[in-house]
């Protein structure tokens, strides 16, 4: 074969072969085609689609439909019970939509009574008219909850000024089921986490402390319950700007905090620095260590804890696990959310709550003994 001969063979290869990488890339741009125009309906129908729901949430059920029909607004009514209302009703579209609106809408103060509503009428219509109905009657019971309860000890309120079963309301509040529910109701507040294996009571530290009032004389453990999830979800719902801000904390690490903040000081002061000596040793890899977890995990009060104590083998006892303990240890005082979302910012690793009522803080572990010595070891 003569060397022209050889030429003609290569170049016909190398045509062969550019023609092949030539389909190869065509096809690889009409995939690539193909693929991108799939991702960009999908975005476009799931956008569509979650305007559509949102948008059939806020309209009127039926603005031709001008029939009234008689909506009853119980005493004590929460604002998640009255939207469930008006959705059976059918005065509303959707529930949750119409309880994110009156968040919004910063509207309060809805009154119990007998309501002539319309399909036609909008939220914001809707929500006028339920401001202003007349209170039947006065509340016949009221309880305050304090903070720092755990849920057996809130049960014990409720047994002592409202004739309810202890025992039952424990049950209630610990039935997987029945938490579910509530779940799905108060979404912002409650997730799937208060279900773990070792969570040991899973509305813990979610029963916010304050006055409750009821309008009859033995209120059902749900509507206690819901009344004091409403206020916990009020309350959270106005930070929810500054927990979105904590990258990878929940709403139920920030609660679980506030617990601990909760039960380790009384004044505004020291649970802002507290807080910040909490985050301090979670940077650098520390166990919390703070006594109120092993007092928890055993179950029962003890007027000071001990070094055996320390040992107990729980999910909460910050003394063996690191971070933050499975879950809260109590309700909280609101004062105590805002330390965990805004804490002083210190060089302090640990702290002492000595006999006199104050807290003593130090940077190292030597000024800490130093302390302990001082305040504690007497």
């Amino acid at each position: 074969m003569t060397t022209s001969d050889n030429n003609r063979d290569e170049n016909e290869r190398l045509k062969q072969l550019v023609t092949e990488r030539s389909e190869e890339a065509k096809m690889v741009r009409k995939i690539v085609a193909v693929i991108l125009t799939l991702v960009t309906i999908a975005i476009i129908v799931g956008g569509i689609t979650g305007y559509s729901y949102i948008k059939s949430g806020l309209e009127p059920v039926n603005p031709e439909d001008s029939a009234t029909v008689s909506v009853d607004i119980p005493l004590g009514s929460s604002s998640s019970q009255i939207a469930s209302i008006l959705e059976e009703k059918g005065i509303i579209n959707n529930a949750m939509i119409f309880r994110f609106y009156i968040k919004f809408s910063n509207a309060a103060d809805f009154q119990a009574g007998k309501y002539d509503l319309s399909p036609s009428m909008t939220l914001a219509d809707i929500t006028a008219a339920l401001q202003t109905g007349k209170i039947i009657k006065e509340p016949v019971l009221t309880v305050t909850i304090p903070e720092g309860k755990t849920m057996e000890q809130i049960a014990s309120l409720y047994a002592e000024k409202a004739n309810v079963d202890k025992d039952e309301f424990i049950e209630v509040v610990e039935d997987p089921d029945y938490v579910k529910q509530l779940i799905n109701t108060y979404p912002t507040i409650l997730s799937e986490e208060i279900l773990a294996d070792d969570i040991k009571t899973p509305l813990e530290g979610y029963l916010f402390a304050a006055t409750y009032q009821f309008y009859e004389t033995n209120p059902s453990i749900d509507t206690i319950v819901n009344a004091m999830l409403q206020k916990t979800e009020d309350v959270v719902t106005n930070y929810l700007d500054l927990i979105n801000q904590k990258e990878d904390w929940t709403v139920h690490d920030i609660i679980t905090m506030a617990s601990l903040v909760e039960n380790e000081a009384q004044t505004e002061e020291d649970r802002k620095r507290i807080a910040g000596v909490f985050y301090n040793r979670l940077a650098a890899d520390m166990r919390l260590q703070t006594d109120p977890t092993v007092l928890y995990a055993l179950g029962e009060r003890k007027d000071r804890v001990l070094y055996e104590y320390l040992e107990v083998d729980s999910p909460y006892n910050t003394y063996k696990v690191s971070g933050l303990p499975v879950g809260p240890i109590s309700n909280f005082n609101e004062n105590s959310l805002l330390a965990v979302l805004e804490p002083e910012k210190t060089d302090y690793m640990y702290f002492i709550a000595a006999d006199d009522g104050k807290i003593y803080y130090a940077k190292t572990y030597e000024e800490h003994q130093q302390l302990v010595a001082e305040y504690l070891e007497r």
